[in-house]
């Protein structure tokens, strides 16, 4: 607003701007001390410049900070309706997929719970966690049944399983659960350094399983 009288008053001519001196009381405020700062630079001496001044700052001042306060004001309540406009912070169906294959369908699974539970969806989640539970009681039967038939060459098996658990999650689950929605796509950094800190602690841990293991199968 100070730019628009800034700009306003250096249009006019000096008699004019004698007029918002001497009438002070009968303009804005901030059109006053436009016009004393335009015939200042134009090299005009104003006698009762600074008696005008002392008057009419302290308004100018509280306007612009009620005026700071409302758009203050206006920008927390137009800060959350964007957000809602924008949508929760989801991980995506990439992610939950990318999770599932390198990790394990766990990894995704836990992701896509966490967004459940974001969307305040929590009997959807639980429902969701019990897909997975049974899910992996019969993936480990399969499994063990798969070893004992074909032997190594059922590794495929696992890569299998995944598989089936990642088409679960984005042509069953996510559709159904989810939805077609609006979200934001959160970081999977965080989720991916969780993933290496639990997977590197169950490695450390089986370490000496997998040894004595390795032992017993020495002639």
């Amino acid at each position: 607003m100070a730019e628009d009288y800034a700009a306003k008053m250096g249009r006019k001519t000096d008699a004019e701007l004698r007029q918002y001196v001497d009438q002070y009381t009968n303009y804005l405020e901030e059109a006053v001390l436009a016009a004393l700062d335009e015939l200042e630079r134009r090299g005009k001496v104003v006698a009762e410049a600074s008696a005008i001044r002392t008057n009419v700052q302290p308004v100018v001042a509280q306007r612009a900070a009620e005026a700071a306060t409302v758009r203050a004001a206006e920008a927390a309540v137009a800060e959350p309706e964007q957000e809602q406009a924008a949508g929760p912070a989801l991980y995506s169906p990439a992610t939950i997929a990318i999770f599932s294959v390198i990790f394990s369908f766990l990894a995704g699974g836990v992701l896509m719970v966490i967004n459940l539970f974001k969307l305040d969806k929590q009997s959807k989640a639980l429902r969701l966690l019990l897909f997975i539970v049974l899910y992996l009681l019969g993936s480990s039967y399969l499994l063990q049944w798969a070893v004992l038939q074909f032997g190594e060459s059922a590794k495929w098996i696992s890569a299998a399983v995944n598989l089936g658990a990642v088409v679960a999650y984005l042509w069953f689950f996510w559709p159904r659960y989810v939805g077609r929605r609006s979200y934001l796509s959160r970081g999977w950094l965080p989720a991916l350094v969780v993933c290496l800190l639990i997977f590197g602690i169950m490695y450390y841990l089986m370490m000496p399983m997998l040894g004595q293991m390795g032992g017993a199968a020495l002639p």
